[in-house]
């Protein structure tokens, strides 16, 4: 293997919007559930009692960070999950009253796939444009609502391109029509404050590997009165919304992610200022870049550039040589050689879109990693154009039209 090539004895984490490293105070208050408080929470005895306390302590403080009621709180065991039950839940419940839902074209595939999946049951989905920036236009979205709409869903903030949403603005126009409006915020929990009563969403989804906690656990705000129906079927856990016997350790861990995850917001700017340090550090140094999405409505730690000329997953390959984790986009579907249907939804050509690489930082990032990528990412990208084609005949072509 050449020395270029070897694996670097540095290490940055630059894939926070895929999953964060658990916190060790959040595997301090979870141990205790794996070793001596392991009852079943829904057993009499007091080794379950004290199960089940754990659970309804967590809840309750889960309600109480995103300004929800304890009863309002309902445990999954993912955030897909969690959009899953919203979206098909609530389509199912209220299909009475008509069959159509509205969402955007940049939601996470956990409800663009339900969606398609709700077509082929009968009903029909408006899939509304956004902007370059990645934002959905409040006007469109209200002319889009119609008498038989049952169900409107944007996502708070987009995990790929970092784009926030207007979600107040727009659970206000779907709250005058009556109809239920459903954020997925897996991304905005930890990154943005979250009031579910600020926002005005009838229901609102979170992940546990976003915030520091572990994979596998998730939850969903259900504001009460909201007509929805259930997903998994059984016992009568979840007061019978979602059977399944509770995760009670990864359930305490939540809470505790973020109860440390809200008391850190204030912290933030930091990251949005190593956020704006590499976004202006990668565009004056790398030509033929350009950024992704908003550069003001952006999550904390998102940056996503789009190279021209090369491919993203060798970059991230290059870059994982180096020693900094990264990706071309969601973690969910990288694995596919597909472009990014939120960059083509921005209007980037599949060219373009095949040369994206998101970074995203944390409170854990240091300006050292930061100026670490910074060493290290253009040289890797003029490697890589040095072995394009395309790049060597965009270079004849400008030498041709220089002369």
């Amino acid at each position: 293997m050449a020395d270029s090539e070897k694996k670097s004895a540095r290490f940055v984490y630059a894939d926070n919007a895929a999953t964060t490293q658990v916190s060790p105070k959040v595997l301090e208050a979870m141990l205790p559930y794996f070793k001596d408080k392991y009852g079943n929470p829904s057993s009499l005895y007091s080794l379950s009692r004290e199960a089940a306390e754990a659970v309804e302590d967590a809840r309750a403080k889960i309600a109480e960070l995103l300004g929800a009621r304890p009863n309002e709180i309902y445990f999954t065991a993912s955030g897909s999950e969690a959009d899953n039950w919203a979206v098909k839940g609530a389509a199912r419940a209220n299909m009475a009253k008509g069959r159509h839902i509205v969402t955007s074209k940049i939601e996470h595939h956990a409800v663009l796939h339900t969606c398609k999946a709700l077509e082929k049951e009968g009903f029909e989905v408006t899939y509304l444009d956004v902007d370059s920036d990645g934002l959905v236009d409040p006007e469109e979205f209200r002319e889009a609502l119609r008498s038989d709409t049952i169900l409107a869903t944007v996502m708070y903030a987009n995990n790929e391109i970092g784009t926030v949403q207007p979600i107040s603005e727009l659970a206000a126009i779907a709250r005058e029509r009556k109809i239920p409006f459903f954020t997925d915020a897996v991304q905005a929990v930890g990154n943005l404050p979250v009031d579910v009563k600020e926002l005005g969403v009838d229901m609102l989804a979170l992940s546990g590997h976003k915030i520091n906690a572990p994979k596998g656990i998730g939850a969903l705000y259900i504001k009460n009165g909201t007509r929805i129906k259930s997903l998994i079927d059984g016992g009568g856990q979840e007061r019978g919304r979602r059977a399944g016997t509770e995760n009670v350790p990864y359930i305490v861990g939540l809470a505790r992610a973020l109860e440390i995850a809200v008391a850190r917001i204030p912290e933030l700017e930091r990251v949005r200022m190593m956020r704006d340090r590499l976004i202006d550090g990668i565009l004056s140094t790398i030509p033929h870049s350009r950024l992704n999405g908003s550069r003001e409505k952006r999550l904390p730690g998102n940056v996503n550039i789009a190279f021209e000329f090369i491919e993203g997953e060798s970059l991230v390959l290059l870059l994982d040589s180096a020693g900094i984790a990264a990706s071309t986009g969601s973690a969910c579907s990288t694995a596919s050689l597909e472009p990014s249907h939120v960059l083509l939804a921005i209007g980037l050509p599949h060219e373009k879109a095949h040369g994206s690489l998101r970074l995203s930082i944390s409170h854990e990032t240091t300006e050292e990693d930061v100026d670490y990528i910074l060493e290290k990412l253009p040289p890797i990208v003029e490697r890589l154009r040095a072995m394009s084609p395309l790049y060597e005949d965009f270079l004849r072509g400008k030498q041709v039209h220089s002369t």
